[in-house]
């Protein structure tokens, strides 16, 4: 049987499936129950997902760390302490290599590991006034955890900044840097995330997931290796069922099946 969920809610409708933090008397804060049942969620997503939106319960994303939760790291050895960093990682990680879009619904603020949160996510519509911020310095930590899902966004220029002071930066500036893809009115959010979502299902779903591969491994791979992975990966997908569907609606002027 499944474990049922106690801090997110999972709804799924017309493809999309909505993730949603559900602590919002902690402002959405992380504990390790939060971060299991989100690693949980996206290494479970089956053929009858083809996006993910992912937001926060209330007026707050998610404002970091719970502070009941930190407090236990006091009492913990550097290498119990390890253990929780890994698994938060690694929920990190399950967001990120998702092979489903992931779309980041933000308002009110992302702190801490919440701009984390937003980091791993491919797509951001983040509402006017919200608040972002890496801040964990400012608790004499680091943002170690989140930089490697953080620096591809936002790169060394802005780290160095921000990183480093803990400073609050509104949604501008969060796009600007590059951590954002758009901004605006509070009440227009659900509508601008509809229309995201609304583009995505006119692609193939299993193009979508290599695309978002290619991002990821184009990145991570030296050039030559990169190079070779793309043709090998361009020549799988043309021969694919999907590919060759796509292409022979094109040529007869149909829809492909995915939006039969």
């Amino acid at each position: 049987m499944t474990q049922p969920m106690t801090t997110i809610k999972i709804e799924v409708r017309e493809w999309v499936a909505t993730v949603t933090l559900t602590r919002p008397d902690v402002r959405n804060a992380f504990n390790e129950v939060l971060i299991d049942e989100l690693r949980r969620a996206f290494t479970s997503f089956g053929p009858e997902v083809r996006a993910v939106v992912l937001t926060g319960e209330g007026p707050i994303f998610c404002a970091g760390a719970d502070v009941q939760w930190m407090k236990k790291s006091k009492d913990k050895s550097e290498r119990e302490n390890a253990e929780d960093a890994r698994a938060m990682a690694m929920m990190f990680r399950a967001i990120d290599e998702c092979p489903k879009p992931v779309i980041a619904k933000v308002r009110g603020a992302a702190l801490g590991g919440g701009s984390g949160l937003v980091a791993c996510c491919d797509i951001v519509v983040a509402a006017e006034g919200t608040s972002f911020g890496f801040t964990e310095v400012r608790l004499g930590i680091v943002p170690a955890n989140i930089s490697t899902f953080v620096l591809p966004k936002i790169g060394a220029r802005a780290a160095r900044r921000y990183f480093l002071t803990g400073e609050r930066f509104d949604a501008a500036r969060a796009k600007e840097m590059g951590l954002v893809h758009e901004v605006v009115p509070d009440s227009g959010l659900d509508a601008a995330v509809d229309g995201i979502v609304g583009e995505l299902l006119k692609c193939g779903p299993e193009a979508v997931a290599t695309a978002k591969e290619i991002v990821r491994e184009g990145l991570s791979r030296g050039r030559d290796d990169a190079i070779e992975y793309t043709i090998r990966t361009i020549a799988r997908v043309r021969v694919s069922p999907e590919g060759q569907e796509g292409l022979a609606a094109f040529l007869e002027k149909r829809k492909p099946r995915w939006l039969a």
